[in-house]
């Protein structure tokens, strides 16, 4: 694996102002802070303030507040506040790339500047959607006129995770904001930077409490902010077993809650596809250049039997071609895990492997302990080769670079071995045969399928998991209905005799 040296990267500092509280930048009700660490470096870059339950108060308070007016606001002229902050986040996206670059560990050229730019095309899009947020009307006859509206839920409360930040919170904040509904988000402790770059910018052009920010760690913060009692919708994206917690505060009170979860991912590929592209749309789909910290990574990778070796020749040549380094090197293209807690995780899972005696590396391994990867939380690319889809390198979600390739010959077992997951999230097939792909796409328990592409998504895909992935919707016009309003019929009667 080849490390990034050939250029000196930019350097970037981070000044956040606080968290976003009725408008205003604040500090915590008692003062304390927390690090964020640059994970490329294990030094800390900025400090942010450490919520907690008073600081939930001040927040919803403030959006309960701001919810009674911007529900009345016409929807097509929230939309029009939403293209207004696309444009000024484009205008500043290479800021905010850098920005997600330095707290996550996420390669700015490979990553960050992609995730910018589509924070600003989520803007773009939920902005354009908002003359869609309409009723129907009923035919019950000449002297009945009955209707439905689309009406805001109220105050959501929202928890995001760190992988890509500010993606993911922008596919909260502009649905839900497009919706008519005030919004109380707490940001991922170890990436809150780049979230509260972009509150800022959304701030120049919202009313004070629409939109709230808090920085804190989940348990301090995040159990505050499910268990308000002021909250009206919740919205998480993160693990499973979090997701379950979420659940079950949500059920508390029977809050509405939408939950984007973990993922096994399954890539089934087929022996007419032994060919370059796939070896490609593989290594995307493993999201090796996101040090595969994604829920939607391809880890684990049927390969028909007739192409097994020859397959994995080919992903050991390009993935090795890949540059680890500095995340804001422009030569970089995989960067870092975020934190020494994942990072210890992941190594785990690789020693397991390879003391497994029926597992074989195929490529990677163990990160160096001396060298310039040691400086930082840096992960190998890592394959091992199994006939096992049962055991834990292919059954728990590593959240790592770490792929376990599994050897097929009947078509139908291959199918069952994908489906023999608790997670449904993505999933991936390969082949030249579209018969085959759509229907081998059909039979695959997963929310999210690709055939032939191994891509991350875009607006106006409807994006969620089956099983324990999740529940809801994202990314898509029927997320922002589903997720972010409520449906009220009324129903009048014409015909009052005087």
């Amino acid at each position: 694996m080849s490390t990034a040296t050939q250029t000196r990267p930019q350097s970037h500092t981070v000044s956040p102002k606080g968290m976003l509280i009725g408008g205003q930048w604040s500090e915590s009700a008692s003062g304390a802070r927390l690090t964020v660490e640059n994970p490329a470096k294990k030094t800390p870059v900025a400090e942010v303030p450490r919520a907690a339950a008073a600081d939930v108060d001040r927040a919803v308070a403030a959006a309960t507040k701001a919810f009674a007016g911007w529900r009345k606001v016409a929807p097509r002229e929230r939309g029009k506040v939403l293209l207004k902050i696309a444009e000024a986040i484009q205008a500043r996206a290479e800021e905010l790339a850098r920005t997600i670059s330095l707290e996550t560990g996420n390669a700015l050229r490979t990553q960050a500047r992609g995730e910018a730019n589509l924070t600003a095309d989520i803007f773009r899009y939920f902005g354009g959607l908002a003359s869609e947020l309409k009723g129907e009307t009923l035919p019950l006859g000449e002297h009945v006129l009955s209707y439905t509206r689309r009406e805001p839920i109220g105050v959501v409360g929202a928890v995001i995770p760190w992988n890509a930040p500010v993606m993911l919170a922008a596919l909260k904040i502009a649905p839900a904001l497009c919706a008519g509904n005030a919004m109380v988000m707490k940001a991922a402790e170890d990436a809150p930077l780049g979230v509260l770059l972009m509150a800022e910018i959304c701030q120049e052009f919202l009313p004070p409490g629409v939109l709230n920010v808090l920085t804190g760690f989940g348990e301090e913060c995040g159990g505050a902010l499910i268990n308000h009692p002021g909250i009206r919708k919740l919205s998480f994206t993160g693990s499973t077993e979090v997701g379950k917690i979420v659940m079950r505060a949500a059920a508390e009170r029977i809050v509405p809650v939408s939950l984007e979860l973990g993922g096994k991912s399954p890539s089934i590929v087929y022996p007419d596809a032994d060919e370059d592209w796939a070896v490609d749309g593989i290594i995307a789909a493993m999201r090796f250049t996101r040090q595969s910290q994604s829920c939607t990574a391809g880890s684990r990778l049927f390969l028909h039997e007739d192409i097994f070796d020859s397959f994995l020749g080919k992903l050991e040549k390009k993935t090795s071609a890949l540059k680890i380094g500095d995340p804001l090197d422009e030569a970089t293209d995989i960067g870092t895990i975020i934190n020494n807690k994942q990072f210890t995780k992941v190594c785990k899972y690789v020693d397991e492997g390879l003391k497994r005696a029926d597992a074989r590396l195929v490529f990677g391994g163990l990160p160096p302990k001396t060298g310039p990867l040691s400086e930082g939380y840096f992960a190998i690319p890592t394959v091992f080769a199994d006939r096992s889809n049962d055991w834990r390198l292919a059954r728990e979600e590593i959240f790592g670079p770490v792929l376990v390739a599994i050897r097929w010959s009947d078509e139908a077992e291959a199918i069952r071995m994908a489906n023999d997951s608790h997670y449904g999230l993505a999933a991936y097939v390969w082949t030249h045969d579209i018969g085959t792909g759509l229907r081998t796409a059909h039979d695959i328990e997963s929310g999210w399928v690709q055939v032939n592409q191994g891509l991350g998504q875009v607006p106006g895909m409807s994006y969620g998991g089956f099983k324990q992935s999740g529940i809801g919707r994202e990314f898509s016009l029927e997320g922002m209905l589903d997720s972010f309003t409520q449906r009220k019929n009324v129903t009048v009667n014409l015909d009052v005799r005087r």
